[in-house]
């Protein structure tokens, strides 16, 4: 279960994002829905550990996120949560296949048939030893989703997936997303701006400026 209690976030401009507290089970999924500026990104990355909050908790499968420090939280973060970011980040020196395989860096469990398993899920596994500037848009984030996945996590988190994808390629990447963590038992949060998708996601919230 992912747990969000009285979380509340500070820009640097005072203006300040308040969250009610939000419990999702492992296996459920949410929808985050705001214009630019509402605070959807900002609260992506405090729910990845990947932003410290002002005060409040994220509590992730029974452990409080921002009570593990430095090298403690980046483990369980790389372990338990998968993030897909708007634009893909991949390595263009790297292969898909490499790409796919960064996560092991904060793995035990080092597995080759992972790569190919999850290559093979999302369709892309002719694309194996291609290079990055070879793919299309949505091969690429079909790339972001396999690397997000490959370590098993409790939590997925997307952020505009579908953003630069047409009508067609954003439903596939929507229900990849909600087939891929159904398998897994993992949560779902995906928060956007596209409307395209809000039918998709059975649970949603959508976020004003300065929170809900």
């Amino acid at each position: 279960m992912i747990v969000v209690k009285d979380l509340q976030f500070s820009y640097e401009n005072s203006l300040e994002i308040e969250i009610p507290d939000i419990q999702l089970k492992l296996g459920e999924e949410l929808l985050i829905l705001g214009k630019s500026g509402s605070g959807k990104t900002t609260l992506l990355s405090i729910l990845g550990g990947l932003l410290a909050p002002k005060k409040g908790e994220v509590i992730i499968d029974g452990t409080s996120l921002y009570h593990l420090k430095g090298n403690e939280l980046d483990k369980y973060r790389g372990r338990n949560i998968g993030i897909v970011f708007q634009k893909p980040h991949l390595l263009k020196p790297l292969t898909v296949a490499e790409n796919v395989a960064l996560p092991y860096f904060f793995s035990k469990n080092l597995s080759a048939d992972k790569v190919q398993y999850y290559l093979g899920q999302l369709g892309i596994q002719n694309k194996q030893h291609a290079r990055i500037t070879t793919l299309s848009e949505g091969e690429a984030q079909r790339v972001s989703i396999a690397r997000a996945l490959i370590n098993g996590p409790k939590v997925i988190l997307a952020d505009e997936p579908t953003a630069s994808l047409d009508d067609e390629n954003a439903g596939l990447v929507v229900e990849l997303l909600k087939s891929q963590a159904k398998k897994l038992g993992a949560a779902l949060i995906i928060v956007t701006h596209d409307h395209r998708i809000k039918d998709r996601i059975a649970n949603r919230i959508t976020l004003n400026s300065g929170g809900l």
